[in-house]
């Protein structure tokens, strides 16, 4: 059975995104492209929310992409994507596919088909809402506290309490956490 991960980047006060879904802040040099290459390129599939596949599909098949970041930008445009919208009428962005309802029941049936890992990139309202099928969530924080903007996690549910498997700092400052859930 293939793994399900979420990956995001957050703020020392817990916040993904800035006010007006600002990411300018994000921390990033040459080690976390290394690593976001790395990453990337050992998954079957992505999946997103429709607002974080939106501006993923604005940006990483422009020209801009292509010339700043060649390799990720190779990666997100060919791998595999699943949009999860009931607003979307269509998902146009190359090897996607757009589903608008049973979002549980379609991901138990991607995680439980062959092939590598299968990862959320933001899409804090769809992490939010499959905390019941994500094996393990990674988050990058960021030294900065932005003060307000969007919390990564949602305040719904019962508490979920995670096992820490693993950290790295990176010598931007940045701290990659790594949990899964107990009891999964």
């Amino acid at each position: 059975m293939r793994k399900l991960f979420a990956f995001n980047m957050t703020s020392l006060d817990g916040f993904f995104e800035g006010p007006g879904h600002d990411i300018n802040w994000h921390n990033v040099d040459e080690e976390f492209n290394e690593f976001a290459i790395e990453q990337t390129g050992s998954l079957g599939m992505i999946l997103f929310g429709r607002r974080t596949y939106q501006l993923m599909e604005g940006y990483w098949p422009t020209a801009a992409a292509l010339a700043d970041d060649p390799e990720i930008a190779g990666l997100m445009n060919t791998l595999p994507k699943v949009v999860f919208s009931r607003t979307l009428e269509r998902a146009d962005w190359n090897n996607t596919r757009l589903i608008k309802d049973n979002a549980v029941e379609e991901i138990l049936k991607l995680k439980g088909k062959p092939g590598s890992d299968i990862a959320i990139f933001g899409s804090a309202d769809l992490i939010s809402s499959l905390m019941d099928v994500i094996d393990e969530h990674r988050i990058m924080v960021n030294p900065i506290l932005l003060r307000k903007g969007t919390p990564l996690f949602k305040a719904t549910g019962e508490p979920l309490k995670l096992k820490l498997l693993n950290t790295r700092i990176f010598r931007s400052g940045n701290i990659l956490l790594t949990y899964e859930p107990l009891g999964m």
